[in-house]
């Protein structure tokens, strides 16, 4: 009878998470299946018949050169992404969570890169960063008198120059998510600090960081994920060149899937996929341990 009782209790919950669940069935569950089906098949454009191929795509990713590449690229990417974002958005925060004059002008200039898309920032920063007549950096640097630098055309330097436009346009929202957290840590710990004597390098270190430990685990995490799904701002500043050098995983699936290759693209799809759960999996792990440092 208790059972009856509290399967009734809990009915109006049961139903609403209903329509979710079957939203992320539909679009994440079954796809997965498809995607993971396909990649062991030798669907292609040319011959619509899906036959069973094994292990071949798998083999076939692992053989290539542009897929070591492009592998390389997300990881480098996302890494250091990642950790210039957060060096930026820390220190930035710390600031202006202080009784700075104006903080809330600069919190939201420094935030409003994070509002437009990734595709109209990655056409602006090619026009900015072109190495032609009209780029606005390389005329500086001729007005400064130095030579001009082919930073989207350099394959030693394309990728650094990606990194860099995502660094500007996504340390804002890093910034936001510290300075939430900032707000949570208590003042009398900065008090109780100042009486015994402790400098501000000393707070920063010792109430600061331990205080800011779930809003660095989301940064990072989540920073990391991101970061190797990129895709869009390298479409639009060097759609992969200059010979391949920037490409990155979801590029280089994007790539297949235009040249009609469905299982092979698929393969790719699912390397993605266990690649961000091996990574998540490190990082959540280094976090709980050092969360429960911070606990003892």
């Amino acid at each position: 009878m208790n059972n009856k009782v509290k399967m009734k209790s809990n009915l109006p919950y049961i139903l609403m998470a209903v329509p979710a669940l079957a939203i992320f069935i539909t679009f994440f569950i079954v796809p997965l299946i498809f995607t993971f089906t396909y990649s062991f098949s030798n669907w292609t454009n040319y011959s619509p018949e899906i036959t069973f191929a094994g292990l071949g795509n798998y083999k076939k990713l692992l053989a290539d050169t542009t897929v070591s590449i492009g592998i390389k690229n997300s990881l480098v990417y996302a890494v250091v992404n990642v950790l210039l974002q957060n060096i930026i958005a820390l220190p930035v925060a710390v600031v202006l969570n202080s009784k700075l004059k104006g903080r809330n002008f600069y919190r939201a200039i420094y935030f409003c890169p994070a509002v437009l898309s990734t595709l109209v920032v990655g056409y602006l920063w090619k026009f900015l960063l072109s190495a032609s007549d009209y780029g606005f950096v390389n005329q500086v640097l001729n007005k400064l008198g130095l030579d001009a630098v082919n930073f989207l055309g350099n394959g030693k330097i394309a990728l650094g120059a990606i990194i860099l436009t995502q660094v500007w346009q996504w340390f804002g929202w890093a910034m936001v998510i510290y300075l939430g957290n900032l707000q949570s840590i208590s003042d009398d710990l900065y008090e109780a600090a100042s009486i015994d004597g402790a400098g501000t390098l000393n707070k920063f270190w010792h109430i600061t960081i331990p205080g800011l430990a779930p809003a660095i685990k989301i940064n990072l995490i989540t920073g990391m994920i991101s970061g190797l799904k990129v895709f869009d701002i390298v479409m639009s500043l060097t759609n992969g060149g200059p010979a391949h050098q920037t490409e990155t995983i979801l590029t280089l699936m994007f790539q297949k899937f235009s040249e009609g290759n469905y299982g092979y693209a698929s393969s790719f799809g699912i390397a993605f996929l266990v690649i961000s759960m091996i990574l998540a999996c490190i990082l959540l792990g280094a976090f709980g341990k050092w969360e429960r440092r911070l606990g003892q």
